[in-house]
């Protein structure tokens, strides 16, 4: 069932983030105490192998502890040759500062400092020398990050632990192996930007360049000559195909209440269908990572036909991890990329009617959706009008999963800086209007009023991700990456 099984979609692939790995020692010690540097071999293969085997990243480790200024020099230079997007240093025991920063400098990407001891603490009745240098994970720790924001490499993190069996500790270290990953994504993505932003919507203007600029993406300029084109191609057989897919993931519902809904008949799939190749091949032809579009439309000409029937292509393709973001909010594309590299779906959202009795706001929008999120089966509504919009003809509904769930939005202060607001809350069971929109019952802490106020005082556009869990921590480490603002509007529990 689709909001549970994806299996009926074929995702498009994406990379997982380049970290480097090395290991600090200290070439003085070995003389003095024998097998000291196979102990502290023996630890770093054993981080190396479990970040091999759990991290969703691929792993490259330097092949020789950084155990002097020499080898620091050459595993930077090392590093520096294999596009990374992340280093972990991890301290085996105490190191000079001078064996760490050459490799971030040259390497020229964030540091994550990691201590992990061996043991929950020595025996002290036993305890030597040796053993307590091969305890010493934090040692340095203080210096080396002296040394590095001194030469302008702040760490992003550090994390002191155990080794082993160490939950706390571990899940922090694959936290990062995911934000290498979503950094990755955001360095390499093409982001389609086609049409213009809905009148009127000032928040929803932005400079292409400053996504170049501070992400390292591209922003790709199309006509909707170029989707036009596309869609020209499409065989009967790819639209039959087509159809099937939806017919598979979607009910068909009898209208409720809403006098502009109807049901959803086989002729009304076969132009949204046609339109949804026609997306697909646009996406293949231009290698796109995602889209932000808009076409306002006149006189029922046939670039307003072509967007009335995105909206079916738009939650598929966003489904298979190509976001889509409607009224050309690139800032929202780029945060519904963010939710679906962390696997909580992203959804094009804004927010609806409050219920002040049940201390609730309603989060939604006329699409597009991750169907990845659904509550059960998603449905089909025919609309004979989408409101504030030209055109007419399927739309998508559903609620989200019931919950935690995490909102992201993306936004852009005075100066022209980029800015992630972020709230936690919950997913409600209950009823959702019959219109042809996705809702759910959004639950924010500590109540609705406050939440809402806090959130709009941030400044960010009306528009946002939605996804499922709560990640908030992990967002906060992708603003920490690319050195963003980040207000968290809801409190930390």
């Amino acid at each position: 069932m689709i909001g549970e099984d994806l299996s009926v979609f074929s995702r498009y692939p994406y990379k997982t983030g380049r970290i480097g790995i090395f290991s600090t020692g200290h070439y003085i010690y070995w003389p003095q105490f024998p097998g000291l540097k196979e102990k502290l071999i023996e630890h770093t293969s054993y981080f190396i192998d479990q970040l091999k085997e759990k991290a969703n990243a691929t792993i490259m480790p330097a092949n020789e502890l950084c155990d002097s200024s020499e080898v620091a020099f050459n595993v930077g230079d090392y590093f520096s040759t294999q596009n990374l997007d992340l280093l972990f240093c991890y301290v085996a025991t105490y190191t000079p500062s001078a064996h760490v920063l050459p490799v971030i400098q040259r390497a020229n990407v964030p540091v994550v400092l990691i201590g992990l001891q061996p043991s929950p603490g020595m025996d002290y009745e036993r305890a030597t020398t040796m053993s307590q240098l091969e305890h010493d994970n934090i040692t340095s720790l203080p210096e080396i990050s002296c040394a590095l924001i001194r030469s302008g490499k702040k760490p992003l993190d550090v994390i002191v632990g155990e080794l082993y069996n160490d939950e706390r500790s571990w899940n922090r270290v694959l936290e990062w192996g995911q934000v290498a990953t979503v950094a990755h994504e955001l360095k390499n993505a093409r982001i389609g930007y086609m049409g213009h932003v809905y009148e009127g919507m000032l928040d929803m203007n932005s400079d292409p360049t400053m996504f170049d600029a501070h992400f390292g993406m591209h922003i790709t300029h199309l006509e909707m000559d170029d989707l036009k084109k596309l869609i020209d191609t499409v065989t009967e057989e790819e639209i039959n195909k087509k159809i099937f897919l939806i017919k598979e993931i979607f009910d068909f519902p009898e209208p409720k209440v809403d006098p502009i809904t109807n049901k959803v008949k086989d002729e009304d799939l076969i132009w949204p269908a046609k339109v949804s190749c026609g997306m697909d091949k646009l996406v293949s032809e231009f290698h796109l990572t995602g889209l932000a579009y808009y076409y306002r439309g006149l006189d029922d000409n046939e670039y307003e036909r072509i967007h009335a029937g995105m909206i079916i292509g738009n939650s598929l393709l966003t489904s298979q991890g190509v976001p889509i973001a409607g009224e050309m909010d690139l800032k929202t594309c780029i945060a519904m990329l963010i939710m679906d590299r962390f696997g909580s779906g992203g959804s094009f959202a804004e927010f609806h009617p409050v219920d002040f009795r049940e201390d609730f706001v309603l989060v939604g929008h006329d699409g597009p959706h991750h169907l990845g999120i659904a509550d059960g089966k998603p449905v089909l509504r025919k609309l004979s009008v989408y409101h504030g919009k030209r055109g007419s003809g399927p739309s998508v509904e559903y609620k989200l999963k019931v919950g935690p769930i995490t909102m992201l939005g993306l936004t852009q202060t005075y100066d022209g800086r980029f800015k992630m607001v972020v709230a936690e809350g919950e997913s409600l069971p209950g009823a959702i209007p019959a219109t042809g929109n996705t809702n759910t019952r959004g639950k924010f802490k500590p109540n609705v009023i406050n939440f809402l106020e806090k959130w709009t005082l941030e400044g960010p556009t009306h528009h946002f991700a939605l996804g499922v869990g709560h990640i908030a921590d992990k967002i906060e480490k992708v603003a920490g990456y690319f050195n963003i603002e980040y207000r968290l509007v809801t409190p930390k529990e």
